[in-house]
């Protein structure tokens, strides 16, 4: 840069001309470069914008679809028809299609459903994901549905809850009343009262007992009408719930019993 010139002048300093000049092409050249420099970086700065952009809603699809839009295809596209009755298919649970199942916290488990119910998907905080293999509290392994004849779920519950005994059976775990009267609000969804049973009766297929109930259940979230059917096997409770509403259960009476029949560990 030019050296300052001060010309005294009636005891005033005054800055040369040439001093002047050179500055204001300084300044000039700084401006311009400037200019450039914020020119290029607005190309950076709207490729960041624009991959925010993008990112955010990837990110927020994340969470779990609504019911509404987790339904899958019928299960008659994939699911075969049940031997035993044609007019049903057979849902064999496996490894891949709980996390409990593949832990080996619950043993593979059968029934059978019309070919144009729906399976949901289940929130991962419900499924029981976070804690395999050693969930302290119930989880729901599958669910599915139909919206003109009602909903099944199974529901898993640790042994421990019920009972210290290892490996016990559901026999050990008590009578059918007591059984239910712990796993109640499990089926209808809410809370459990003991008027709302109104039969119990015990099943024995093979080596395995099931405690089968009918609950008339009109404040539960699950639906007005609710059937059940408990067994214990290894390190847990296996619950089968049956729900329909009242319209639900009038039309749909006799094939939710069989949904029912046919559950088996």
């Amino acid at each position: 840069m030019a050296s300052a010139s001060l010309v005294p002048t009636s005891n005033i300093f005054h800055v040369s001309p040439t001093f002047t000049a050179s500055v204001r092409t300084r300044a000039s050249s700084f401006i311009v470069a400037s200019s450039q420099q914020q020119q290029q970086q607005q190309p950076r700065r709207r490729e960041l914008l624009l991959k925010t952009a993008v990112a955010i809603p990837a990110i927020l699809n994340l969470k779990e679809a609504p019911i509404s839009e987790a339904r899958e295809v019928e299960v008659g596209s994939f699911l075969p028809p049940s031997e035993t009755d044609p007019s049903f298919v057979i849902f064999k649970a496996k490894p891949s299609d709980t996390p409990a199942l593949r832990a080996g916290n619950v043993q593979p488990y059968q029934f059978v459903l019309p070919p144009n119910w729906k399976q949901l998907r289940i929130a991962n905080i419900l499924s029981g994901n976070y804690c395999q293999p050693k969930c302290a509290e119930p989880w729901i392994e599958v669910k599915f549905e139909n919206e003109k004849q009602g909903k099944v779920q199974v529901v898993a519950s640790p042994l421990i809850r019920l009972t210290n005994k290892p490996n016990a059976t559901i026999e050990d775990l008590g009578e059918p009343e007591r059984v239910i009267a712990s796993l109640g609000p499990f089926v209808t969804g809410n809370s459990y009262d003991s008027d709302e049973l109104v039969n119990t009766s015990i099943e024995k297929i093979g080596d395995q007992t099931y405690y089968k109930y009918v609950l008339e259940t009109p404040f539960a979230l699950t639906g007005s009408h609710n059937l059940a059917k408990a067994t214990a096997k290894g390190n847990t409770v296996v619950l089968f719930v049956v729900s329909a509403t009242e319209k639900q259960w009038q039309s749909s009476q006799k094939t939710l019993q069989a949904i029912l029949d046919s559950f088996q560990l």
